[in-house]
């Protein structure tokens, strides 16, 4: 168990408030101060940006976000935790609070209202890392860039290259619309409850368009999810299973079918995607 003193004292904050973290949403709290303020360093945030923080939590990346940018727009799901997250943070700045699911928000009409493109900066809710981290990707033209916080296998997977098991389609997707790093690794002791695994933050800068031409952007999708949707089969098996016309769909790719999805560059997801059967959406 951490030992420093933050963790001692959100412990008793939580005790005096009659708050157990709750597993079902990925609550493990920050209690290193350290690994925050490192976190706002690689986010580059200042006080021009947009800046937007999901599951505040109690406020430890709350409070170095707010010192650093004067104001700050938070997404929490959890209400039990709303009004101790103001006191956490009273007087470091102007803090707007958004009780809701993060999943389910519309953060282009958010850039919108907050005046442009948001910085994204969390620590996200383990259990939904990966389908937020999507949602997001859908709506990328709200973001300028991303500073976020994953169990260390789903972040190495964001970062990977082809040929190896952890590259897929969240490599796939993340790469090709963003410059994405591996940034921090951060040891479960740096957290409460500590978990049974140890985390990373990775950075991505929004690309303004894909790394490689997209005929049509929303034809990634469908080609993706078919060329990993049996990983362990050929291209030439796995697309069978979704068009009759897989042969013929890869010779136009000038991709060998014998191959596995996972062996394929970004370059010829891109050129899958552009040759894609008229049908497959």
């Amino acid at each position: 168990m951490p030992t420093h003193p933050e963790a001692h004292r959100l412990r008793r904050l939580l005790r005096a408030h009659a708050i157990t973290p709750t597993r079902s949403q990925g609550q493990n709290f920050l209690v290193d101060p350290e690994v925050p303020r490192q976190i706002v360093a690689l986010s580059g945030v200042g006080a021009q940006d947009r800046v937007v923080e999901i599951g505040p939590g109690l406020g430890s990346l709350t409070r170095p976000l707010l010192a650093q940018t004067g104001r700050l727009c938070c997404i929490e799901y959890d209400r039990r935790l709303i009004p101790l997250l103001r006191c956490e943070v009273a007087g470091l700045g102007d803090l707007e609070v958004i009780e809701g699911d993060a999943m389910q928000q519309d953060y282009q009409a958010l850039a919108a209202r907050l005046g442009g493109p948001l910085t994204l900066v969390a620590n996200l809710p383990y259990q939904i890392s990966s389908p937020l981290l999507l949602r997001i990707l859908e709506q990328r033209a709200a973001f300028a860039s991303l500073t976020l916080m994953f169990q260390r296998e789903v972040a190495e997977r964001l970062v990977a290259a082809p040929g190896g098991k952890d590259y897929g389609t969240l490599s796939v997707y993340c790469q090709m619309w963003s410059e994405i790093a591996l940034v921090l690794e951060v040891p479960a002791t740096a957290f409460h409850p500590v978990p049974k695994v140890d985390s990373a933050v990775v950075r991505m800068v929004l690309r303004t368009e894909p790394a490689w031409p997209l005929a049509d952007p929303q034809a990634l999708a469908p080609v993706v999810r078919a060329a990993f949707g049996q990983r362990r089969k050929t291209l030439a098996n796995a697309l069978k299973g979704v068009t009759a016309d897989a042969a013929a769909w890869l010779a136009r790719a000038g991709i060998d079918g014998q191959r596995r999805g996972e062996t394929l560059s970004l370059e010829e997801f891109a050129r899958l995607a552009n040759t894609r059967p008229t049908h497959l959406k």
